[in-house]
């Protein structure tokens, strides 16, 4: 009991023991040249991302779902012809369009999101 009044006359005074608040003090910024940042980056190439090319979507009961077989059409909220999103990451990068390339799908990317989209996207 005594300790909380000892404390409460302390703060009711305005003087805590404690010191007056001091700016901060930094080193100053060094320049580097451009060869050496990118040198410092380089072993980010190696990363793997995933990858992904959304075709479309759609929702559906469960009931219809049960009904698909071999040869069953879904429909998707895309319409024919419409560029597919290109997702590293889930992040969009760019849009294209479908192509077949040695009897393979691939993606022709016919507009990149620029960086500052890129940007946006993360916030």
């Amino acid at each position: 009991m005594a300790d909380a009044s000892v404390a409460a006359q302390s703060d009711a005074s305005g003087t805590t023991g404690a010191s007056s608040p001091q700016p901060a003090a930094f080193p100053p910024v060094q320049q580097t040249e451009t060869g050496v940042a990118s040198k410092s980056i380089e072993f980010l190439l190696d990363i793997p991302m995933s990858v992904a090319v959304y075709v479309g979507s759609t929702k559906m009961a469960i009931r219809d779902l049960l009904q698909l077989a071999q040869g069953s059409v879904i429909e998707l909220e895309k319409l024919a012809g419409e560029p597919m999103d290109v997702m590293v990451n889930n992040k969009l990068v760019a849009r294209g369009e479908v192509v077949v390339v040695n009897e393979k799908f691939g993606i022709r990317l016919t507009d990149v999101v620029s960086a500052a989209e890129r940007v946006q996207q993360l916030g």
